[in-house]
């Protein structure tokens, strides 16, 4: 999108323009360079040229024999004509030491004096230059003819520079053509190349670019929401803040593949997964989360954005609200028992039967208070407290007696403040909750209020044991279900393991989580009533987190 129709051109438009004009400035200089070093070789062609030929004549005995005639000329002038038309040089001149021309292109010059340098040659030596004679600008090399010791007479031989000049034309015209096939040959990969880019920038120039990048950067690091997202090779691409501290990962973690960074098995599957996952809730060591991934698409393949949100303090939430929904069943059970009880008492003071109605609220008060007066009495800890009797009257109201082991004890300030009461009531709860799951499946229901373990011998059964000792905090659940079995144990832990159909499983995957973020272990072995036996060790002090035993 275009931010206003006054910003200077897009990235692509800037970059092609300096890319064309970079290409034409580069052929341009490879043009101006082949045409010089072309020049200056074609003068070196022609000195060689020239040169060979003015010596080749100098050196003929048959030159010598005719300088010594009474009229050279007849003689020299048809050879040097000859040597002239066989070699492709301009002019080919033969003259006595005065400098008086034998042989002449043109016959009227000859006779008369050669005009140019001569007296390097006289003194023998051989010399090139270039000079402008009858013929206009040369390259002519000068060179002398011996005869014994004596110089008799000498020979230039030269090229106009209008013939080299028309050599290095006829060159260029070729060179031209190869440079604008290279000019059109890169501006057409350079116009390639920005088509390209123009697509992935829409269009946008540098400044547009750079503002983009400004707000990306900082909505990334504002966003609460863990963000993540993944290449086609399922690398990570980029991921914010919320996103490490969700995932726990390290700050350089941009890279590397999602399956090389340790996650839970399940939240690494549903990373890789090529379908879409909406609101999956998964478990890391102490989160518990929720993922929504999006693939992303254009033509082929490009990666995978995944969002990740905090789903901790509202499964706690859930739970706690669980529990209280609970209690509120088992207080209006409660209360539809007791106006039957109240009104059984009535029936039979009305009856006249006045100490049987007694006998009876004696003996409901009785049961009633045993419970509370055990849990009350060995577990001084408030919550543990308090979510014991909930438990107990929720058991109950399924049929399923809980009982608290006579060798509970947790004093009035055992538990440090480092551990968190919620984090009790997730532990216990969800481990009560599932052994009365299982124990409700051994027995029919029942009602009444509940009794200690020797008045309910016979009735599904969970005990509860809850002690301090040698600097642990110990919670033991154990019922009279049917147990798990050994093909299952190893797999309990695991969110969304269950017996109990679709949109369960998440308890002891919670109790798991709870219990490493605490430092603890969690035990699952078998009772001695048969059923399943969980056995949770928290350190009073802060410990390593261990690994969960089965």
């Amino acid at each position: 999108m275009r931010l206003s129709r006054t910003l200077p051109r897009s990235l692509a438009g800037q970059l092609f323009a300096m890319q064309a004009l970079l290409v034409a400035a580069v052929v341009a200089g490879c043009a101006f360079f082949a045409y010089a070093s072309g020049r200056a070789q074609a003068e070196e062609t022609a000195d060689r040229q020239v040169r060979a030929a003015a010596l080749a004549m100098a050196g003929s005995p048959s030159v010598r024999e005719a300088i010594r005639t009474p009229n050279p000329t007849a003689v020299l002038q048809p050879y040097a004509e000859r040597v002239r038309a066989d070699t492709g040089i301009t002019f080919v001149t033969i003259m006595d030491p005065n400098r008086v021309r034998w042989t002449h292109p043109h016959a009227s010059e000859i006779g008369r004096t050669f005009i140019g340098n001569t007296a390097p040659a006289l003194r023998g030596e051989t010399f090139t230059e270039t000079y402008t004679g009858t013929l206009g600008p040369s390259i002519r090399v000068v060179t002398p003819i011996r005869d014994g010791g004596r110089i008799v007479g000498l020979v230039s031989a030269g090229i106009t520079v209008d013939r080299v000049s028309n050599q290095v034309r006829e060159q260029l015209g070729a060179l031209g053509m190869a440079a604008g096939a290279a000019l059109a040959l890169g501006g057409l990969g350079t116009y390639v190349i920005n088509a390209r880019l123009r697509r992935h920038t829409h269009g946008m120039n540098a400044r547009e670019l750079g503002r983009m990048h400004d707000y990306h950067e900082a909505a990334l690091h504002a966003v609460r929401e863990g963000l993540l997202m993944l290449d086609g090779q399922r690398r990570i691409a980029l991921i914010n803040d919320a996103g490490r501290e969700l995932l726990g990962l390290a700050p350089g973690s941009v890279g590397r593949k999602v399956d090389e960074l340790a996650l839970p098995p399940p939240l690494t599957g549903a990373l890789l997964a090529s379908e879409p996952r909406v609101d999956e809730v998964h478990l890391t060591s102490d989160r518990v989360i929720v993922l929504n991934t999006s693939p992303v698409v254009g033509g082929e393949k490009r990666g995978t954005v995944v969002t990740l949100r905090d789903h901790t303090e509202l499964q706690a939430l859930s739970g706690e609200l669980d529990s209280e929904r609970g209690f509120t069943q088992a207080l209006r059970s409660q209360a539809h028992e007791a106006a039957n009880r109240l009104h059984t008492v009535v029936s039979l003071i009305e009856l006249g039967r006045v100490e049987e109605a007694v006998d009876f609220a004696t003996a409901e008060l009785e049961l009633a208070q045993v419970l509370t007066d055990r849990v009350v009495g060995a577990v001084a800890e408030p919550v543990l407290a308090a979510l014991l009797l909930g438990k107990a009257a929720q058991a109950n109201e399924r049929g399923v007696e809980l009982v608290l082991a006579e060798d509970s004890l947790i004093d009035d300030g055992a538990l440090p403040p480092a551990l968190a009461p919620r984090d009790l009531v997730t532990v216990l709860g969800n481990l009560i909750d599932n052994a009365v799951d299982a124990a409700s499946e051994t027995g029919a229901g029942g009602g009444g209020v509940p009794v200690p373990a020797q008045r309910g011998a016979t009735r599904p059964r969970v005990t509860v044991t809850a002690l301090t000792d040698d600097g642990e905090l110990l919670l033991r659940v154990a019922d009279t279900g049917p147990g798990v079995g050994p093909d299952d144990v190893d797999e309990v832990f695991r969110r969304g393991w269950t017996t109990h159909g679709a949109d369960r499983g998440l308890g002891l995957a919670l109790v798991r989580q709870a219990v490493l973020r605490n430092g603890g272990t969690v035990v699952l072995g078998r009772g001695r009533d048969g059923g399943a036996e969980f056995t949770v060790r928290l350190p009073l002090t802060g410990r390593p987190a261990q690994a969960v035993r089965a």
